[in-house]
C-alpha cells in the first residue's frame, strides 16, 4: 500500500509517508489465494471420493479389502504396483504444503498491514465463526491427517495392536472399536464440516465466480457437501461401536 501525496512541503516536514508499508512480495497475494482455491479443492474431492470409498465398509470384509487391493493395483500391468496410489500421494503431499505455507504466509502478511489495529464491531454469525476459526480449524485437521496415517496406513504409534498391512477391514473395524479414537474421529469431522465449508465458498471467490445465481449455487454446494461427507464418515465409527464387524 502506497500513500500518494504531491505536496513537496508536506513531505520535506515529514507528515506524509509514502513508502509502502510491507515490501513488494515475490509470490503476490492473489497467487496465493489462487493457490489455495485450486489446493483446497483438490482435499475436497479427495475427502469426498475418500468417504464414498469408505463406505464400502458395510458391504463387508472381502469388499472392502478388495476395494483397498484395487487402490495398490490401479494402473497395473501399464504401472508399477501402488504406482499411481503413490502418484496420488505425492500430488496430496505438495497440495497440503503449500496450502499451509499460503495459509500462514497471507495471515503473516495481513498482521504486518494490519499493525496493532484489530477489525471490531463485527457482526456475530456462523460465516463470521468459520472465516476466523480457518486456521485453527486447519491446524486441527492437519494433526488428525497425521494421527489418521499413522492408524490406518503405516499402523505404528496410535494404530490398534491387531493392525496388520493388507486387512483394511479389520484395522478400521479395530480402530475405532476403541471409544476414544472413535470420538476423536467423529470431533474431527465436525471440524472438517466447519473448515470445508467456508473454504469451499472462499475458493469460490478466489477463481471469480461472482455471479449472482452462480453465488447461490455455491452456497448451497458449500453447506449440502460437506455435511454428506461429515455425515457419512461419522456413520462408519458409530456402526462400529454399535457391533459392526463384532
Amino acid at each position: 500500500m502506497t500513500v500518494k501525496y504531491d505536496d513537496p512541503v508536506a513531505l520535506a516536514h515529514g507528515k506524509v509517508n509514502i513508502k509502502p508499508l510491507r515490501e513488494k512480495p515475490g509470490f503476490p497475494s492473489w497467487a496465493m489465494k489462487l493457490t489455495m482455491a485450486v489446493t483446497g479443492l483438490i482435499f475436497a474431492l479427495f475427502v469426498l471420493f475418500h468417504m464414498i470409498g469408505n463406505l464400502k465398509i458395510y458391504m463387508g470384509a472381502d469388499h472392502f479389502n478388495d476395494y483397498a487391493d484395487f487402490l495398490r493395483r490401479m494402473g497395473e500391468p501399464l504401472v508399477p504396483r501402488e504406482g499411481i496410489l503413490w502418484a496420488l500421494r505425492v500430488i496430496l503431499i505438495i497440495a497440503l504444503v503449500l496450502h499451509v505455507w499460503c495459509a500462514f504466509a497471507l495471515k503473516g502478511r495481513s498482521h504486518q498491514s494490519r499493525g496493532r489495529f484489530k477489525r471490531t464491531g463485527k457482526v456475530k454469525s456462523f460465516n463470521v465463526f468459520t472465516a476466523s476459526s480457518m486456521l485453527g480449524t486447519g491446524a486441527v485437521l492437519l494433526l488428525f491427517i497425521i494421527f489418521h496415517i499413522l492408524d490406518l496406513t503405516i499402523g505404528k504409534g496410535v494404530a490398534s495392536g491387531s493392525f496388520e498391512h493388507g486387512e483394511a477391514y479389520n484395522n478400521l473395524v479395530s480402530s475405532f472399536d476403541r471409544p476414544w479414537v472413535a470420538i476423536i474421529y467423529i470431533l474431527c469431522m465436525l471440524v472438517l464440516f466447519l473448515h470445508l465449508s467456508h473454504g469451499i465458498w472462499l475458493a469460490s471467490s478466489d477463481l471469480g465466480i461472482t455471479g449472482h445465481r452462480w453465488r447461490q449455487v455455491i452456497l448451497w454446494i458449500s453447506y449440502i457437501v460437506p455435511a454428506i461427507i461429515m455425515i457419512g464418515n461419522i456413520s462408519i465409527p458409530v456402526a462400529v461401536l454399535c457391533g459392526l464387524g463384532s
